[in-house]
């Protein structure tokens, strides 16, 4: 096992554990509206929220950017003469 499946294992439980201890009904502003709604409920979907954007952010990128492919393509690598005109008259 993985050290970022052991820790995500570990989260999971932790956060079980909080969100068990936490099933009283308390009441909750939403805006302009107040309603009671149990503290595991309310918990429970801001983890899965919380889960949901995570995922979406942490995913890797589709295409990933070639700064040496840029480089290459931008400056002719397989060019020999890259000198400009004013530096071969300064060289000379």
């Amino acid at each position: 096992m993985s050290i970022k499946t052991i820790v995500a294992i570990v989260i999971a439980v932790l956060l079980t554990i909080i969100i068990m201890q936490n099933r009283d009904e308390v009441p909750f502003n939403i805006l302009f509206t107040s309603m009671y709604a149990s503290k595991l409920v309310v918990m429970a979907g801001v983890a899965i929220a919380a889960f949901v954007v995570g995922v979406i952010v942490g995913r890797p990128k589709k295409q990933k950017y070639d700064i040496e492919q840029y480089h290459d393509t931008m400056y002719n690598k397989n060019k020999t003469d890259t000198l400009s005109d004013e530096d071969r008259d300064y060289i000379s």
